[in-house]
């Protein structure tokens, strides 16, 4: 059986951009199986990308051909490559950011260039606003169908070159009792905010369930929110309608309303300008 594509793009699907590239897929090998994360990721918003993808991706069997295509630099001269993962996994993506969870959590192992001169779909040379489809879903149905395989792709570059968001971005401070950190993306539909700390690593830090803890959530001098939440393994340790902080199904922090949405009620967006404090009461 041949692998999988699987992708997340922040194309929407208002228009015809995934049609557009399920079809090249289907052109290459029509047995091709496409399968989608989402296509909702907010627009030009790389950090959430990584996030998205970290996700999904350790649930899939290996040789599994992931896309991701969140891609404001299209046209320019930032990389389009394919990583290899340390799990035998693959992803095709612009080289700007969106590799930066996997690195971490994952590993990549190696990281090739793709060469459009042989992987890039006949007669879209001059077109420089798709690569989704002439170049991403291109070189992905070529992998996946067995028409190249990793070497195929191109040219690989050092792993040091890779583009990646600085630690802080990915992963909260833990200093004693205090935790810093940001609102790396939202739990869609529900509303609830994913903070940029692994459960374990809070846990390691001697934060347990059944505690009641300080959480205030800032953008720059305005205050959000501000308020003692407990800390529990789910919404049903509170109240509906209450915020609590729990364990969510990606193994982060995330921050809830129960039956409520708190993205919307408190108006909180992901990114480094939405920062947070958990501290004990």
């Amino acid at each position: 059986m041949k692998p999988c594509i699987v992708w997340q793009t922040d194309f929407g699907l208002k228009w015809g951009a995934v049609a557009a590239m399920r079809g090249v897929c289907k052109q290459v090998d029509p047995a091709l199986e496409c399968v989608d994360i989402t296509h909702e990721i907010e627009q030009y918003n790389i950090l959430a990308a990584s996030r998205e993808i970290i996700y999904v991706e350790p649930f899939w069997p290996k040789g599994t051909v992931f896309v991701s295509v969140v891609d404001p630099g299209v046209g320019t001269s930032r990389r389009a490559c394919v990583a290899k993962l340390n799990d035998g996994n693959y992803i095709v993506t612009p080289d700007n950011g969106t590799l930066t969870h996997l690195f971490y959590q994952v590993g990549i192992s190696e990281i090739r260039e793709i060469d459009e001169t042989v992987n890039r779909y006949p007669g879209t040379e001059d077109v420089s606003v798709f690569h989704g489809r002439d170049i991403f879903a291109y070189t992905a149905a070529k992998l996946a169908a067995g028409i190249i395989d990793f070497n195929g792709v191109g040219p690989s570059y050092p792993l040091e070159e890779i583009v990646l968001f600085r630690q802080d971005m990915i992963k909260a401070l833990i200093d004693g009792q205090t935790v810093k950190g940001i609102v790396s993306s939202i739990s869609d539909p529900f509303g609830s905010i994913a903070l940029n700390v692994l459960s374990g690593d809070f846990k390691a830090a001697g934060f347990s369930h059944g505690e009641t803890l300080h959480v205030t959530l800032s953008n720059k001098e305005t205050i959000y929110f501000e308020k003692d939440v407990l800390y529990e393994k789910s919404f049903g340790f509170v109240e509906v309608g209450d915020p609590i902080l729990f364990d969510s199904s990606t193994n982060y922090i995330e921050l809830g309303i129960n039956q409520g949405n708190f993205r919307d009620q408190f108006q909180v967006k992901s990114g480094s300008d939405f920062t947070f404090v958990i501290s004990r009461s």
